[in-house]
């Protein structure tokens, strides 16, 4: 069975452009819209947004920091549950499995929406197994795609875990010098660095830029094309999804 397909969007995006680009991504086939969550931009503001001008778009934050923004003090109202997905991650927090294992449990005590948890390692990865609905991978490459993969399968056992997979996504030459500074920026923060050493591969290794890559990515259960544009403008957001909804 091949991947569903998502968009992902920063949170900095303004409501007037999700209010239009929601319905365009729905009417396109795509499986859903996933939000960032960035200091300046609320996910589950932009999903309300999104929430209101669709009928069957799912809706997920990529992820939530519990560091910056504890599980209790999430707004859920607006949101579908049906057809919602709540991203977590740990953010910079001292203790990160501790804070995301009582960040689901106190998900599951306020909403049916599913429960997604943002994972860099394999102890992260596992603790979504056991306890989550999906676990949302970033920055990595298919073949590291499919080696989570195999590792999340073992670990959930019966449980029925998706993996999904964010992947920095070009759709015209112009946004390349965007796409690499991304990957660049990534690359220096210590916990990336790391990883990316670890693994063995570069940031830019593990983005995309065309139709015939997409392919190569249909290891997990879902890929979510993280929108690089030049300048993030409702025009180029429009053509990204219209160019990519031709790559499936």
């Amino acid at each position: 069975m091949r991947a569903a397909v998502s968009i992902g969007l920063t949170g900095l995006t303004d409501a007037a452009t999700l209010g239009a680009l929601a319905p365009r991504i729905e009417r396109l086939g795509f499986d859903a819209l996933w939000i960032n969550d960035v200091p300046g931009g609320d996910s589950l503001a932009g999903l309300r947004v999104a929430a209101a001008a669709t009928e069957r778009l799912g809706l997920a934050t990529g992820v939530i920091p519990l560091d910056r923004r504890p599980a209790a003090s999430l707004d859920l109202a607006g949101l579908p549950a049906e057809r919602t997905t709540i991203g977590i991650g740990s953010g910079g927090a001292r203790h990160p499995l501790a804070l995301v294992e009582a960040g689901v449990a106190t998900l599951r005590s306020m909403t049916d929406a599913a429960v997604a948890v943002g994972a860099l390692g394999p102890r992260m990865r596992r603790l979504a197994a056991e306890q989550a609905d999906a676990v949302l991978l970033n920055w990595l490459t298919p073949a590291a795609a499919a080696e989570a993969m195999t590792e999340l399968r073992r670990d959930a056992g019966a449980r029925t875990v998706r993996g999904v997979l964010y992947v920095r996504t070009i759709a015209e030459e112009p946004a390349r010098a965007a796409l690499e500074q991304e990957a660049s920026r990534y690359g220096s923060f210590p916990s990336y660095a790391a990883n990316f050493e670890r693994l063995g591969f570069r940031a830019i290794d593990a983005t995309l830029a065309d139709a015939t890559g997409l392919a190569r990515f249909d290891v997990v259960d879902e890929i979510v094309l993280r929108a690089i544009t030049p300048g993030g403008s409702l025009a180029e957001l429009e053509r990204f999804v219209e160019e990519t909804a031709g790559w499936r």
